[in-house]
């Protein structure tokens, strides 16, 4: 499932190729014919990410509200303007490592590129998901629609195809600010102290183990499966551990240290929870996921710190991984 780095991600490049742009709305596959055409034809004004949902705003004040869920996913085609978080002083337009090397953007070992420079427009195709992948530009514009597209919107230069959502429906404002306000906070739209002592509070109630509250959309919104993982073996925690059990300098340690990963996750492409590496460890870690998280799909392997091999459970129907050592 595509976590808060990538709808954020994903939100820039409608800000950046459709907001302010008049956008032709259809549905391909037919299950979204009626909301396609309650859209068409109207002004994209806003597009913004909380946690795991997307929010497009169109003039008349009616909005279009999606969910990736584990399935869905963002293709854009066309003269793709696509946006820019990381350049150096001099213009030069790359990657930055966390200790503020710049580097060329490095690919993945499945050909993926981790961020996307900005620049002149370019006839490119962009699957928007948890990752994203560049592949050859089609010959004419715009695309046939391939497999089955919800909805296509499409201006004049830029074509966005979506598949698989879990949601996609029509909304007015009202509708939207209820969604919102039943989602826990997300940092990048709220660093204040305000949202950090709401999380940490909620969490201080509920006798639910963290492993299980992290997940809960309702509580923090964006941390999905890996960050889950990653986020407690950072914080030396054990996943079953009561969320009123934990200190409140432990609450608040974790919030902040999902606001740092959701800021790197946004600026790389990547889920880059090993954050100290430099050098030839960061551009392999960047280029291969089973080199940046620590225990992450390591089952079986031995703890990068201890040596305990790495454990394998089931919590809340998702696969957990930890140490049982580290987060004893």
């Amino acid at each position: 499932m595509p976590e808060g780095h990538s709808v954020h991600r994903i939100a820039r490049q409608f800000q950046r190729n459709f907001v302010g742009s008049r956008v032709s709305l259809s549905s391909p596959q037919g299950r979204f014919a009626v909301g396609a055409a309650q859209l068409d034809g109207l002004v994209m004004t806003d597009a913004r990410a909380v946690g795991k949902q997307m929010f497009l705003e169109f003039d008349h004040r009616v909005w279009l509200r999606v969910h990736l869920g584990l399935y869905g996913a963002w293709d854009f085609s066309g003269e793709i303007l696509m946006d820019a978080t990381i350049a150096s002083a001099n213009g030069r337009m790359g990657q930055t490592n966390q200790q503020g090397t710049v580097l060329d953007p490095i690919h993945d070992s499945a050909g993926e590129n981790s961020l996307h420079s900005i620049g002149a427009p370019r006839r490119t195709r962009v699957r928007m998901s948890e990752q994203e992948k560049e592949t050859n530009a089609p010959e004419t514009f715009p695309p046939d629609p391939i497999g089955q597209v919800r909805v296509r919107l499409l201006t004049e230069t830029v074509c966005a195809d979506l598949r698989g959502p879990t949601a996609c429906e029509v909304l007015d404002p009202q509708q939207v600010d209820a969604v919102i306000a039943k989602l826990g906070p997300d940092p990048l739209l709220d660093a204040s102290p305000e949202a950090e002592d709401r999380f940490t509070a909620v969490v201080r109630k509920k006798a639910t183990p963290i492993g299980l509250i992290l997940m809960d959309q309702n509580v923090v919104s964006g941390i999905g499966n890996v960050y889950r993982a990653e986020l407690l073996f950072r914080a030396n925690l054990n996943p079953y551990a009561p969320g009123k059990s934990l200190t409140e300098d432990t609450v608040r340690a974790l919030w902040r240290d999902w606001a740092h990963l959701l800021k790197i996750g946004v600026e790389t492409g990547q889920m880059m929870t090993m954050d100290d590496l430099d050098g030839d460890d960061y551009v392999l870690a960047m280029a291969n996921r089973a080199d940046r998280h620590w225990v992450y799909k390591r089952e079986g392997l031995p703890c990068r710190v201890c040596g305990t091999h790495i454990t394998l459970e089931e919590m809340g129907a998702r696969k957990l991984y930890w140490c049982p050592r580290c987060q004893s």
